[in-house]
């Protein structure tokens, strides 16, 4: 049977490098309530490319 709860995976990516027009990207993958945390989340990881903690959105 599959899981049942709120919990659902989401895809952060990089808006800095986004903005840069450098190839390649920095993803990371990571999960949230969705029940409590409804907005699209915002966090500061690190990006390798940039090198640098960068903020990274959720795109799905």
């Amino acid at each position: 049977m599959a899981k049942k709860g709120n919990r659902v995976q989401v895809i952060m990516e990089c808006t800095e490098h986004k903005n840069s027009g450098m190839p390649g990207t920095s993803r990371y993958i990571t999960t949230k309530n969705r029940k409590n945390t409804t907005e699209r989340l915002e966090l500061k990881k690190f990006n390798p490319i940039l090198k640098k903690m960068t903020i990274h959105k959720e795109i799905k």
